[in-house]
């Protein structure tokens, strides 16, 4: 399909918004060596033949998790929904309970991490073992339920980056059984979010103070990760140390029992496409679905160590770093870094086992610039993107061929349609509204809708239909085609390094094709005149002439969100403004 600019969806597999973390202590990482039907009783998997490489653009890679039969896959995937299921007992009790070979070997030896403070730098290398040799997400649990007097239902807020609570708080929260909400405007999410306990650092605590009189009576409880840093001046003002609580919990805590369809988790949109929205997700529909994530997409085995950039505060973080490699045994790769930087993520990449790797697209255009001659990766088999253009709902998977220009097809257990306006599917090539069909069969992963927002849920809705909010068309070959065909043709050109396309105000046509474009280092110097029309050209060279950008505006950087998505409502309003009234 592909999918023409509007927006992002929100809530199918693709919010942005969440907040969790990992132990202190860096660990050797044994990798598991036991398949995953150790806990298959949820799980009626398939086994796909092999496929051998075909003629096409690419050639196709054999899958590590077997998925290598992409129409065979669709046809028998089932994934049954159980009456009750916690991921905390069902999938990382099952695997911490599994016999493991201490003296497995990767590159030759045990995998041993370092912790270095100079430069910020911190890499962890976590697995479940971790959990229960080091930091027993256990005690947190009675610290939740305890100190923090919170009860199955209620919800709490955690806004923390990169630090070890953020893996032991999760892990807690649906072993209580409460739901979980993140944050980055905090007075906006306490007022719509009425959480009763909020878990946080020294640094934002003091805004959260701020606001806190707005809404008195709201919270039970205040914790500070890393509280002991932050003296008595702090604490004095009814914070609970973290630290403190954990060292004085209990081990032992009994599991509440959780339906699938309980809510777990609540996502905030990252308000690319307007004002955030919290978007309901059972203890099924991530912890769960992202079954569907991991085999399929993201091609994760027990023996991979995956690393995925994303930032704590977004949904990508629990289905890349938490849910996903966790059901599959995979060991997750954490580095604490500030900020991006192409040159260290390369050196990282060399230096340690990482199998597979997730960024967003900007991070894989800035390390494209630099000289990847230099490098080897060893152990890297698999890389995936997400954010920007690319939604989970369809995806270029290791069986298929690879279609420049296209968001290649839908993973099993999705049904991802092209409607007109009146619901009804299209024909190939007529584009249409990208949607995924949910009844009557809802599929795992679909999230529950917006909280107490039954009007804005509904009209995402479509008789059988939730619609994305994007469109598109499918070509001869199924293939869903999207809406970033022209972005796609312009990377393409040497000078630029990033590009966001998006309809401008024009005298003439109405409306026209305005790319923004940052160049690369070595054209921020050139004639400018002459450049934007050999841009054009290329354009008009590799896709219908007619879609060429009529307008190019060069910048310095293109506005993104905190997880390095670009903002383009933010520039199709800049344009929006020049309109004559």
């Amino acid at each position: 399909m592909r999918v023409l600019p509007k927006s992002l969806m929100s809530g199918v597999l693709s919010d942005r918004s969440l907040q969790w973390s990992v132990p202190h202590k860096l660990l050797n990482a044994p990798i598991f060596y036991h398949h995953h039907q150790h806990y298959n009783h949820h799980f009626r998997q398939y086994t796909s033949s092999h496929v051998s490489k075909s003629d096409g653009i690419t050639a196709i890679s054999p899958s590590a998790a077997g998925f290598n039969n992409y129409e065979k896959e669709k046809k028998t995937f089932h994934l049954n929904k159980p009456e009750y299921y916690n991921f905390a007992t069902d999938v990382i009790d099952k695997w911490a309970k599994i016999p493991r070979d201490m003296d497995c070997q990767l590159f030759g030896g045990l995998v041993k991490m370092e912790k270095r403070y100079d430069g910020h730098l911190g890499i962890f290398l976590l697995d479940h073992e971790g959990f229960y040799n080091y930091s027993n997400a256990l005690l947190v649990a009675n610290i939740l339920c305890g100190p923090c007097k919170l009860e199955k239902g209620e919800r709490f807020l955690v806004i923390l980056g990169k630090l070890p609570a953020w893996w032991l708080i999760s892990i807690a929260a649906i072993r209580a059984g409460t739901t979980q909400l993140t944050a980055k405007d905090i007075a906006l999410r306490l007022k719509v979010s009425q959480v009763r306990v909020i878990i946080t650092t020294p640094d934002i605590a003091e805004k959260v103070d701020q606001v806190e009189f707005d809404f008195p009576g709201l919270l039970k409880a205040k914790v500070l990760v890393s509280g002991q840093k932050a003296g008595d001046m702090v604490k004095a003002k009814g914070w609970l140390c973290f630290e403190d609580l954990y060292n004085l919990s209990s081990p032992d805590f009994e599991d509440v029992k959780t339906k699938s369809d309980d809510p777990m988790t609540i996502f905030f949109t990252s308000g690319t496409t307007g004002h955030p929205k919290m978007c309901l997700h059972t203890h099924a529909s991530y912890g769960l679905g992202h079954y569907i994530s991991g085999r399929y997409w993201m091609d994760l085995t027990n023996k991979d160590v995956h690393w995925c950039m994303s930032d704590t505060g977004w949904a990508k973080a629990a289905w890349s770093n938490f849910f996903a490699p966790w059901i599959f045994g995979a060991s997750v790769f954490v580095v604490a870094s500030p900020k991006f930087d192409p040159v260290q993520t390369l050196k990282i990449l060399e230096k340690y086992p990482v199998s597979t790797f997730c960024a967003p697209p900007t991070a894989y255009r800035f390390m494209i610039q630099e000289k990847l001659k230099e490098y080897k990766f060893p152990a890297l088999r698999h890389c995936m993107s997400a954010g920007e253009p690319l939604v989970l709902l369809s995806a270029t998977f290791r069986c298929l061929l690879n279609k420049p220009g296209s968001m290649g097809k839908p993973p099993p257990g999705m049904d991802v349609r092209i409607v007109d306006d009146e619901g009804h599917e299209t024909g190939t090539k007529q584009e249409g509204n990208l949607a995924l069909k949910v009844k009557p069969n809802r599929p795992i992963g679909f999230f529950e809708g917006y909280v107490d927002d039954p009007e804005k849920t509904e009209q995402t809705m479509l008789r059988d239909y939730y619609l994305t909010g994007d469109r598109g068309y499918r070509d001869e070959d199924g293939y869903r085609i999207g809406p970033f065909e022209v972005e796609s043709a312009l990377i393409e050109h040497p000078a630029v390094a990033e590009s966001a396309v998006v309809s401008s105000p024009d005298e003439r046509r109405g409306e026209v094709v305005k790319a923004f474009i940052v160049l690369t280092e070595q054209h921020k110097e050139a004639d400018q005149v002459n450049l934007m029309k050999d841009i054009q050209n290329h354009v008009k060279s590799i896709t219908a002439p007619y879609k060429y950008p009529r307008k190019i505006e060069f910048v310095d950087s293109l506005p993104k969100t905190v997880s390095g998505k670009i903002r383009r409502i933010e520039l199709r309003d800049r344009e929006l403004v020049k309109r004559k009234p």
